[in-house]
C-alpha cells in the first residue's frame, strides 16, 4: 500500500517525473524529509514545474499532497508554489502539511550563511536556504513547528529564539535581526497556511486501514543522507529509507516496493569526493545535453559516468526493488559511454563503497565502455523498440546490480517513459 521513490545518487536524478507517473495510481503523495534545498522539476504540455516544498505528485487532482512531519518549510516558498499552482489552473485545496513539521525563520536563513562564510576553505557547498540550523534547532528542542506557529505562543517562541540567535550574530558581527519586523511579517504567512496544517499521521493511518496506496517521495538523495552519505558533504536530514518512517509516522511494515532513480550518468551539486567526475570536455558536453543546472540554486552540476560501486550500496542500504533511469537520451547522444564498475584503491579492486572521504578521494574508477549514438529514442514506447547499444547498456547495469530497471526515460516530457 505504500510505495518510496528515492535518489540513488547525489540529487538531481529526475525523481519528479517518476513520481509524477507513479502518482497516477496513488490517492496520497507524501514528502517525507528535506526542505527548499531540493528541487523536482516536471513538464506538463510544455509548461515546466519546479517544485521545492510541494510534493508534486500534487499535479493529479485526485491526490492528496502530504508534507510530512520530517520536513522543514520555509513558509514564503511555500506560499509562492501555492500561488503558482493556483495561477496555472490548480486549487491546491489537496495539500495538507504536517502540524509536527519545523518552520524555517529569517535567522535560519542568516545562520547557513554565516557558518558557511567561517568555514572558508573547508565550505560545505550548502544552498543557504537555512535547513541545517532549522534541523540544529529541532534536535537542540528550540525548534517552532507549523502546530506552534499557528497558535498563541508563536509569538513568545519567537521572541526567545530571535532573541538567542542575536547573540550569536553579534558575537561574529553580523547585524542583529528586529524581532517586531519579523513577528509582523510571519503571524500574516500562518494565516494563509493555517487551513492546511493537520494532524497528517492519523490521516495517513487511516488511508492504510482504508487500503488507500500512498506514495512517498525523497528529496535530495542516499549519498547526501546525514548518516550514509558522504558526510560532511551531505543534506541535513534522511533521504534514504529510514527517513519514510521517522518522517511520515508510517512503520516499516506497511512499505512495499522501493525505487531507486538514477540518470544514466551522474552529477552532483556542491563539494565533496565524486569518483567518476570528468573535469574534461565530455563532462562539459554531458551537462550541456542533459541541462545540468540545479533546480533550486541553478549551479551548473558536476558531471561524470554511471558509478555502479555506489549504485550497489544505495541498493542495499534502501532495499531498492527496481530502478527508474532518466537521461538515456542524453547519454545516447555521445559516440562512447563508459560505466563505473569498480574502483581502484592502493593497487587493489574495490567492489564495495564507503563513504570515507579518504577512501573516495584516493579511488579511481574502473570503467567498461559501451557504444553510444542511440539516435532519437523519444518515441520510442517500450524496450522492444529501442537500439541494440542502448539495449547493452541497460542490461550490463540490470545484471551488474541484479535489478531490473522498471522505467527507462527517454526525453524530458512526462510522457517520455518506458515502463516495463
Amino acid at each position: 500500500m505504500v510505495d518510496v521513490v528515492l535518489g540513488a545518487f547525489y540529487g538531481d536524478e529526475g525523481k519528479g517525473k517518476i513520481i509524477d507517473y507513479l502518482s497516477k495510481n496513488c490517492d496520497y503523495a507524501v514528502r517525507f524529509s528535506g526542505g527548499n534545498n531540493a528541487g523536482h522539476s516536471i513538464e506538463v504540455d510544455g509548461k515546466k514545474f519546479a517544485f521545492h516544498l510541494i510534493p508534486s505528485g500534487i499535479l493529479n487532482k485526485n491526490v492528496k499532497a502530504i508534507l510530512g512531519n520530517g520536513v522543514v518549510i520555509d513558509p514564503k516558498v511555500l506560499i509562492d508554489e501555492i500561488n503558482n499552482l493556483k495561477e496555472n489552473g490548480y486549487k491546491a485545496d489537496n495539500l495538507y502539511i504536517s502540524d509536527k513539521a519545523h518552520l524555517i525563520l529569517p535567522y535560519h536563513i542568516e545562520l547557513d550563511g554565516m557558518l558557511e562564510d567561517i568555514r572558508k576553505e573547508r565550505k560545505i557547498g550548502t544552498t543557504k536556504r537555512g535547513i541545517g540550523p532549522c534541523y540544529s534547532d529541532k534536535f537542540e528542542r528550540s525548534g517552532i513547528r507549523m502546530e506552534d506557529f499557528i497558535s498563541d505562543n508563536f509569538k513568545d517562541y519567537l521572541k526567545t529564539n530571535v532573541e538567542n540567535k542575536n547573540i550569536i550574530f553579534k558575537a561574529y558581527g553580523y547585524k542583529e535581526l528586529d524581532f517586531n519586523e519579523i513577528y509582523k511579517e510571519y503571524k500574516e504567512y500562518a494565516k494563509i497556511l493555517k487551513p492546511y496544517i493537520c494532524d497528517t499521521t492519523t490521516m495517513l493511518h487511516k488511508a492504510i486501514k482504508n487500503n488507500e496506496n500512498i506514495l512517498c517521495e525523497g528529496a535530495q538523495a542516499t549519498l547526501l543522507d546525514i548518516d550514509f552519505g558522504t558526510y560532511p558533504y551531505v543534506t541535513s536530514s534522511n533521504p534514504t529509507i529510514g527517513g519514510v518512517s521517522t518522517g511520515t509516522g508510517i512503520g516499516a511494515k506497511y512499505i512495499n516496493e522501493v525505487y531507486g532513480v538514477i540518470k544514466a550518468y551522474s552529477s552532483r551539486v556542491g563539494e565533496g569526493p565524486y569518483v567518476t567526475e570528468l573535469k574534461d570536455e565530455i563532462g562539459d558536453k554531458i551537462r550541456e545535453l542533459g541541462h545540468e543546472y540545479g533546480t533550486t540554486t541553478k549551479r551548473p552540476r558536476r558531471c561524470g559516468w554511471l558509478d555502479l560501486v555506489a549504485l550497489n550500496y544505495a541498493i542495499m542500504l534502501n532495499g531498492i526493488t527496481d530502478l527508474a533511469m532518466n537521461h538515456l537520451d542524453t547519454i545516447g547522444k555521445l559516440d562512447k559511454i563508459k560505466l563505473c564498475v569498480a574502483y581502484e584503491n592502493n593497487g587493489k579492486r574495490e567492489e564495495y563503497f564507503n563513504t570515507n572521504l579518504e577512501f573516495l578521494n584516493s579511488s579511481k574508477p574502473i570503467y567498461e565502455e559501451f557504444e553510444g549514438n542511440f539516435g532519437d529514442i523519444s518515441k520510442c514506447k517500450s524496450y522492444d523498440e529501442l537500439p541494440i547499444n542502448a539495449k547493452k547498456y541497460i542490461d550490463r547495469i540490470e545484471q551488474l546490480t541484479n535489478t531490473k530497471i522498471k522505467f527507462i526515460g527517454t526525453g524530458p516530457g512526462r510522457e517520455d517513459i518506458i515502463i516495463r
